[in-house]
């Protein structure tokens, strides 16, 4: 599906974000976009060369920055959906607590990839995330992400 005219979950939530997987307002940032498509967040995302791995490939860390991102914007679009709005001084209203992934085959570097998301939990105190890298109908990385209600914290006293 072609989403070139829409706009997409960060900008519309978060246009000012500067985050180097997400943010619209970083120049050097990857300046992923993902929709909601039903019960899932979608998002093709075309990897720069500078993304590879030594060996011709897509760089893991790029694969973990988007999975971490593309799970975000999944976690916040039903956050947004269900009210959730961010707590007072905090940007947003969940932060990344954890990304257990998983590496299934290698990605390429000169084409497209599809990236799923799926909110399977999200309550007030945490929201979790199945999220997925897809090439050529196969998954090629796989998470579970664990997103945490962000709260702004009391300072010790000085």
């Amino acid at each position: 599906m072609d989403h070139d005219a829409e706009v997409s979950i960060q900008e519309r939530l978060y246009p000012w974000a500067t985050c180097f997987g997400c943010g619209h307002a970083n120049p050097k940032g990857l300046h992923l976009r993902s929709f909601p498509a039903g019960d899932e967040t979608v998002a093709t995302f075309l990897p720069w060369p500078e993304h590879d791995n030594g060996i011709g490939f897509l760089n893991g860390g790029i694969i973990a920055t988007l999975l971490d991102c593309h799970s975000g914007a999944a976690v916040f679009h039903a956050a947004d959906a269900l009210g959730m709005q961010p707590a007072d001084d905090m940007p947003y209203p969940f932060v990344t607590a954890g990304l257990d992934l998983r590496y299934l085959r290698p990605a390429p570097l000169d084409a497209p990839v599809e990236l799923r998301a799926v909110v399977s939990s999200i309550d007030d105190a945490a929201a979790i995330v199945d999220v997925t890298l897809h090439y050529d109908g196969k998954p090629r990385a796989e998470a579970s992400a664990l997103w945490k209600r962000w709260r702004p914290r009391p300072r010790p006293a000085t």
